[in-house]
């Protein structure tokens, strides 16, 4: 199949102003449910995007692991690449695609570690090969075969056992968003787009986008 000729006509829902809630977290928590009864393959999988302090973007793929209205959570090692790209530039951007429901949501922010105890917290929910995948792996270093990691699992295993603690590089990260727009696909690439801004006083502003 040739590559341009793949595309699909989006007619599950509709997205209108009367639809949403007048704030975003109440919106994302509605859309979030959804998506959860929706059976939803990694349904927390979502874009990270940084900048670094040139100005070069950068993307990947994390996991969400809470959000409130502060902000949306995510879990990393802070001496990774991405770690060391908001070290020097707090602008971030996420992105949740879930096409069985045919939407988006994006998100755009600043970004800043949450407190130790938050990360302490979730770093001790993590079954223990998980922790100690948190120990083994040089994030974003080149190593020359994957038994430096293979070896680094044992060294570790050995000296922590089963008490494994969060190590002082690996922690939380929030993400503070400034917009957050709702996307909901439909038929003849005539999307609903609808976008909160923050305004004065922690005001949100609706508006809609076209697509």
């Amino acid at each position: 199949m040739n590559i341009a000729d793949i595309r699909t006509d989006y007619k599950l829902m509709t997205l209108t102003e009367s639809d949403v809630a007048n704030n975003p977290f109440d919106q994302f928590t509605k859309w979030w449910q959804q998506a959860i009864h929706s059976q939803i393959d990694e349904v927390n999988a979502m874009t990270l995007a940084t900048v670094t302090k040139e100005g070069k973007p950068d993307a990947r793929i994390v996991l969400l692991k809470d959000f409130t209205e502060q902000g949306f959570v995510f879990f990393t090692n802070y001496h990774s690449k991405k770690g060391k790209e908001i070290a020097g530039n707090e602008n971030a951007y996420l992105v949740f695609f879930w096409k069985e429901l045919q939407r988006q949501v994006r998100i755009s922010g600043t970004i800043k570690k949450i407190s130790a105890e938050e990360s302490d917290r979730y770093f001790y929910s993590r079954p223990s090969g998980s922790r100690l995948g948190a120990w083994s792996s040089p994030q974003s270093e080149i190593i020359s075969s994957r038994a430096i990691l293979e070896k680094n699992e044992k060294v570790y295993l050995e000296k922590f056992g089963e008490q494994i603690p969060r190590p002082g590089h690996w922690g939380g990260y929030v993400v503070i968003p400034n917009s957050i727009e709702f996307w909901q696909g439909r038929s003849n690439r005539l999307h609903d787009r609808l976008q909160y801004s923050l305004k004065e006083n922690n005001h949100w502003e609706i508006e809609r986008l076209a697509p």
